[in-house]
Order: structure tokens, then sequence, then C-alpha cells
């Protein structure tokens, strides 16, 4: 009977899953060639770090080492299947050729991810699953994470997730970047899928800043590859809500308002940076819902105080960004910056026709932004029913923690 595995290495490796998970599959598809191979690949050699790491230690250099024995365990896997069924004597024979042939320690490592964002955004796949495969084998999300993204039930993005895998294997679909005619057409989706990278980043986990990173880093990568001004837009946006990472939280990890924060923890180059990507994007005349969205992100970054920000202009930007992406969620941010403008009142009477819609029935920042509203107002009854119903709806322990320190204040 094998030892127990301590407490802290199990801990680590599933940090290292957590942040490298990602990496390791889109390498593994490269060299397999095939997505449930590498899959099961990865799996294995995720479970055999459990094992040796203990009497080992944790390598200097994770990745490698993942990649590595899953190639050695999908090497062993085919001359398994391969013994009990001819016919995949073949099969054998060419996967053993391509993987040792195939370096896990050349350039294409870094682009292994970008490859296989646009494996999964396909357009043979429905544009649902084309990101919620993404999300969950390119960045390692739960389907639980992904369907709460999405406003679905777990069982409905896992089915999602199974279809669009089908597709792949079934139709062939190449593990390649498109070639330049076909990128601009299939642009959207991947903006969309990097997008939702780096909000389940800043949405304050442990391992959100590696999230972030990446998802940075592959908008920089889109942006080499086809500088279009909405790819300068949405990296612009990611930078410009990364800069205030630092004043977003308290040492105790609970949620800071844009109000309370201290703005002089603001990331002053990433700032800069995202101004000028946003400037430029605008300069174009083609941008779209993520050069508003930074352009209302600019507006704050630039402002000393909530009370001097121009909230006038941000509810223009929101005008602007609702005629090309109609949302109830944006209807909602517009809500409240309305509400800057004109008053809590105009803001909950808004909030609560918003309400009634299914979209935002089951969405707690709909209720918190509410219970706000009535908090203004001084109708505390109301104000403490809706961070109630906020906080039963809330699964993010930040958000749970922010909640109901905002029902103790009421008190």
């Amino acid at each position: 009977m094998p030892s127990p595995v301590p407490e802290q290495i199990t801990t680590t490796i599933e940090t290292i899953y957590r942040s490298e998970s990602g990496r390791v599959l889109a390498t593994l598809v490269r060299l397999l060639g095939d997505l449930d191979l590498a899959e099961e690949a990865m799996h294995e050699a995720f479970a055999t770090a459990l094992v040796v790491w203990p009497q080992t230690g944790i390598p200097d250099k994770p990745r490698p080492w993942l990649i590595s024995t899953a190639r050695f365990k999908a090497i062993d896997g085919i001359r398994r299947r391969a013994r009990f069924d001819r016919s995949q004597k073949d099969l054998m024979l060419y996967m053993e050729a391509r993987i040792n042939e195939a370096s896990p320690d050349n350039e294409e490592i870094e682009d292994d991810r970008l490859r296989l964002i646009f494996t999964c955004c396909h357009p043979a796949l429905p544009p649902e699953g084309q990101v919620a495969l993404t999300l969950r084998e390119v960045c390692g999300l739960t389907t639980e994470e992904i369907a709460r993204a999405f406003l679905v039930t777990p069982a409905t993005l896992a089915q999602r997730i199974v279809r669009a895998k089908s597709l792949i294997r079934d139709k062939a679909i190449p593990y390649q970047v498109p070639s330049t005619q076909e990128l601009p057409t299939r642009l959207g989706v991947v903006l969309l899928v990097v997008y939702l990278i780096f909000n389940e980043g800043y949405s304050a986990k442990a391992t959100g800043v590696e999230l972030t990173r990446e998802a940075i880093r592959l908008a920089r990568l889109l942006l080499d590859l086809l500088p279009e001004p909405e790819v300068m837009g949405l990296l612009g946006l990611m930078l410009l809500q990364e800069s205030r990472r630092a004043a977003r939280t308290s040492p105790d990890s609970d949620l800071i308002l844009l109000e309370q924060q201290d703005r002089s923890l603001w990331n002053k180059q990433q700032i800069a940076e995202g101004i000028a990507l946003t400037e430029n994007a605008l300069r174009s005349r083609r941008f779209g819902a993520y050069t508003l969205q930074a352009a209302i992100a600019a507006v704050h970054s630039e402002s000393p105080s909530v009370a001097a920000t121009d909230w006038r202009q941000i509810t223009l930007l929101y005008d602007l960004l609702l005629r090309i992406q109609p949302s109830p969620v944006i209807e909602l941010n517009r809500a409240v910056a309305l509400a800057m403008c004109e008053g809590p009142e105009h803001g909950l009477s808004l909030i609560d026709d918003l309400l009634t819609r299914e979209q935002l029935s089951h969405y707690h920042l709909a209720y918190s932004a509410r219970a706000d509203m009535c908090r203004r107002l001084g109708r505390i009854p109301e104000a403490r029913a809706s961070y109630e119903k906020a906080l039963a709806l809330a699964s993010q322990e930040s958000d749970r923690r922010f909640l109901a320190k905002r029902l103790e204040e009421l008190k």
C-alpha cells in the first residue's frame, strides 16, 4: 500500500496543475496530434508526479518534466493497445515516430496554446462549444467555473465540450494557426476566449495573476500576428483592468471597491500602455466592444477620484457599447454609471427593470448593485434583503465576504 502524499506536496502539485496544465496539454496536442490522447497522457503525468515528487522533490522546471513523462505514458498506452489490437500496430509505429521526432523543448512551445486556441475555436464547431472547449482545455478551468461564466448549468456545459471534441476528431480539424486569409473571420471568438481567461484570473483567486498574465501574453501574440484595432482594444482593456490589481483587495483578500481604492497603488506603466493602445484603436474608427470597454476603463484610470470621474462620458460610452453589443450586464453597468450622474433613484428604477429579466435573475452583482442604491437612499430593509439575495447567489469566497461585511455594516 503506497504511503500517503504529504499535504504540502499535494497542494503544490494542485497549484502547478492549475497554472501549467493548459501549457502542458497544448504542447502534448502538438506532439501527439490527438486531443483525447494528450489529455489522458497529461493526467497520467500528474498522477505520476504525486507518486514520484514526494521522494525526489519537485523539479525546478515542472513543465518539461510533466511533458516528457506524458510523452512516455502516451507511447506506453499506444503499445498496450497495439498488443491487444493488431489493427493498431501501424498507428503505434506512426505515433511513436511522431512523438520521438518532435522535441518538447523547441521554440514552438511558447506558441502551443495559441495554436490550441485556434483549433478549439475552429468554425466547424458551434460558437458555444468553441469557447467552452478552449476554456476547459487551454486554461484548465473546471466545468463549473465555465458554466458560471455563461450562466448555464454544468451539465449543459459538459455536453457542449463533449460535442466539440467529437467534431474535432470526426472532422480531423488541424492543430495550427489559420492562414492570413482566414484570420479576420476567426478572430472574434479567439478574442472572447482570451478575455474570459483574463476575467477568470481577475476574480481574485490564488492563481489569478498567472491567468491574467497568460491572457495578456496571448493578446500580445495576437497583436503581433494580426494588428487589428480590436486586438489593440482588448489588450488595452486588460492592461487597464490589471493595473488596479494591487488596490482591489486588502491584505486579507477582501474586495475593495473602486471608490475606496488607493489609486497610488495603480500600475502607472500599465495604465499608460493601456491608454495608448485604446487611443490607437479609437483613431482607426474600426473599433468594437473591447475598445469601448477600454475607453471606459481609461476614463476611470485618468480620474483622481470617484467624485472627479466624468460619469457622463462613461454613460455615453455605455450607450455606444449597447448599440453594437446589447447585453443586460452592460445595461446594469450603465444604470450604475447613470446613478452617479442623476442620483440613485434613477439607477434603482433601471436595475429593478433589469431584474425582471431571466438573464439577471441569478446574477449576484445585480442584487448587490440594487442593495447599494437602496443603501444610498436610506432604504435599509430593502438594502438588507438585496444583499442577502446577492450573498445567496455569490460563489466566490471574496464576494461572499464582501457582501457579508456590507450586511454587518447595515446593523
